[in-house]
Parts: structure tokens; sequence; C-alpha cells
């Protein structure tokens, strides 16, 4: 394989030519392009079509995850680093446009060249310090995409089920027969992965499908 094809877009010129000055120190990297925009950045990955973009998260006018969002619809093959200073949010908005990496801007040099490397093997690397969010924000995700595949008589029998009613109890409250109750607690116990009407009860509560009175 040739030298991995990099282009850098940050809307600080200090920072992208330090940036610059670090990848040139491994010979298996070559700069393409450097953007000072995220609209700069799509047009240039547009016309160089490079292997990895190097994206600044915050930059003025079209901002990285649009950037980011726009380029891996069209050229899904570009590996985008997403590279800044903060530890907030944004780092799922970030990996939920495609990037392939999310490093701070205040990592070692041999680590972001690892991680460019790495991205381009089909690697995905997201540092310590933010993995914590991701993880939290994506099981909110499946949290409530669980929830939503619930039907409105699910929700119901749910919400009874976590105030402590009988099956019998429901089914006289909702007027439909005790087998019925039944087939839609199999069916939410299996919408929402759990074994038994505790553990329905817990996560109900735990993750705000049903709000405790």
């Amino acid at each position: 394989m040739g030298k991995v094809r990099v282009l850098i877009a940050d809307d600080h010129a200090l920072m992208r030519a330090g940036i610059r000055n670090l990848l040139e120190t491994d010979e298996r990297i070559e700069i393409v392009g450097e953007a000072g925009d995220g609209q700069g950045a799509i047009n240039l990955a547009r016309r160089l079509q490079p292997d990895v973009v190097l994206m600044d998260v915050n930059m003025p006018g079209t901002d990285g995850v649009t950037a980011t969002r726009i380029i891996k619809r069209e050229l899904p093959q570009t590996n985008i680093i997403a590279l800044t200073v903060y530890e907030d949010d944004q780092v799922v908005d970030m990996m939920k446009a495609g990037v392939s990496a999310y490093v701070l801007k205040d990592v070692a040099a041999e680590e972001l060249i690892g991680a460019i490397h790495k991205v381009v093997e089909g690697n995905v690397i997201i540092h310590p310090r933010v993995m914590h969010r991701v993880a939290r924000e994506f099981t909110r995700d499946e949290s409530r995409q669980a929830a939503a595949r619930l039907t409105k008589r699910e929700r119901d029998v749910l919400a009874m089920l976590v105030k402590g009613f009988a099956n019998k109890e429901i089914a006289d409250a909702m007027f439909i027969s005790e087998k019925t109750v039944k087939n839609h607690l199999t069916s939410i116990f299996r919408k929402l992965d759990v074994k038994d009407r505790t553990q329905a009860a817990i996560y109900a509560l735990k993750q705000g499908i049903v709000k405790e009175e």
C-alpha cells in the first residue's frame, strides 16, 4: 500500500501547521490538502478523495459534524478522524455522522499518527476520556429504540405491571382476557430483552419508559 493521503480541516492556521509538522515526521503519510472550514473540507474531499480527513469539530459556517455527514455519504471509503479540544456531547454527534476515530488535540504525536494508520486498517478509535460519553449515549439510544417498539397497549400493560397489578387485574382494567395480557407480556419481555416481570418493571423505571408515581 502507498502513502496514506491525509486532508487537514481546522479553522486555526497555527493548528493546521502544527498538525502538518507532526504528520510529516511519518514517511508513510502524505498531506494532500488543508481546509479552514467545513465547506472547504467537503470541496477538497470531493476533489482529492483522501484516505483520511482530520476534522475539527467546531468550525465557522459548516461545522465538522455536517461536513463529516456529507463526506461520508458521498465518499464512504474516506475515513474521518474527529479532532477536538472538547470532551463534550458532540463526540456522539460525530460518531453518528460516521467518524472512524475521535481524538483529543492534546494527544501525543505518536497517538495521532497511530490513529491514522489504524482507521485505514478498518479500526475505530475513541479516546478513553470520551469513551464513557459514547457508551452512555448509545445505551440511551438502544433504550429509546426498545421503548419505541412497544405498542400503545403494551405500554399500558407495562405501566400497570410497574404499579404491581396482577395479570387478572390488568385484564379486568383493560377489558381483555388474561391470555391476551400474557401475550402482551411475552412481547414486552422480548422487545425489552428482559426475562420476567421484575426485570421489565426495573427496566421501565430506569429508562423512563414508565414514570414512578
